[in-house]
Formats: C-alpha cells, structure tokens, sequence
C-alpha cells in the first residue's frame, strides 16, 4: 500500500484497553479537535474503523499517542501501543509517528471538568479529548519557523538563533 505524507489534515489517536479517542486537525495543521471515540474490538475491526476515518476525512499522518513512565521510560503499555501501531501501519495509506503523551488525560480530565462535563458525559468524550491534547502538542511542535524559508533548513536553524550552553 503506498503511503501518502504531505501537508493537510493530522488524525491522532489516543490508544485506550477499551476505547479509542480521535482527533482531527484543520488542513492548515494549526488547530487540533476531538473527533470521535471508537469502542474497542478486534484488532482487524478496530483498524478498519481508523483506515475508514483516514480515507473519510483526507488524513495525510496519524499521530498515535505513547505513554512514557514519570522517568521518561516506557514500560509495558509502551510495547503495547507500539505493536498496536505495527499492525496499524499494515491498514492505513499514511505514515503513523508515535508521540508522547504523557498528561493529555489528566488535561483532558480537567478541560472537561471546566466545561461541565462530569459522570458519563465526561467519560464518553475524554479519550477523543485527550487525543485533541496528543495532536495539539505535535502541531506545536511541528509548526514552522516564522520567516524561515522551507527548502533551506539551515535557514530555519538560523531563525531559531544561536545555541546557548
């Protein structure tokens, strides 16, 4: 399956034992918002539901959240996302990048909380939520150097200014 990888709209996705929390980008990769949670089934399903969703929605990269230890390890949930994503990346036509997402629940939690959200309502959108914080932080991340012309990255390193240390 060829991939596809250019600029247009980010999905993440925030990997849970029983749901899965999407996230869309805009095409412009500036803003990221809670799209859907998938209830978790086979893994042959669940990656036909996210292959779907990639296809419907014109994704051109998927972001998929790993959880890192408090020391910045990865412990055995860690090897389950990343096997997850191993057989993902057999199922969807885009590249798959594993980024950190250490907090995003509790975030998401606390955002919900601010908004009302408590019981079930909370529940039913905190994981969609918590993959809006996963791509949120990649797009900041990754978003470009004002000025900086893109075909020349040693320009970019310039715009940053110079190292200190």
């Amino acid at each position: 399956m060829e991939k596809v990888r250019f600029s247009g709209r980010v999905m993440a996705l925030d990997l849970g034992e029983k749901r899965i929390g999407v996230a869309l980008s805009d095409e412009s990769r500036t803003l990221a918002r809670a799209f859907t949670v998938l209830k978790r089934g086979a893994r042959l399903a669940d990656f036909e539901k996210i292959s779907r969703i990639v296809d419907e929605q014109g994704v051109t990269l998927l972001i998929v959240g790993l959880p890192t230890l408090l020391s910045g390890e990865e412990g055995s949930t860690a090897a389950w996302v990343r096997d997850y994503t191993t057989g993902l990346a057999g199922h969807v036509r885009v590249d798959i990048e594993l980024w950190d997402e250490s907090f995003t629940t509790v975030d998401a939690v606390a955002s919900l909380r601010a908004r009302g959200k408590k019981g079930q309502k909370l529940r039913e959108r905190v994981d969609a939520v918590a993959a809006a914080f996963i791509l949120q932080s990649y797009l900041d991340a990754h978003r470009p150097v004002a000025g900086a012309d893109l075909h020349r990255p040693e320009q970019a390193d310039e715009a940053a200014g110079p190292e200190t240390g």
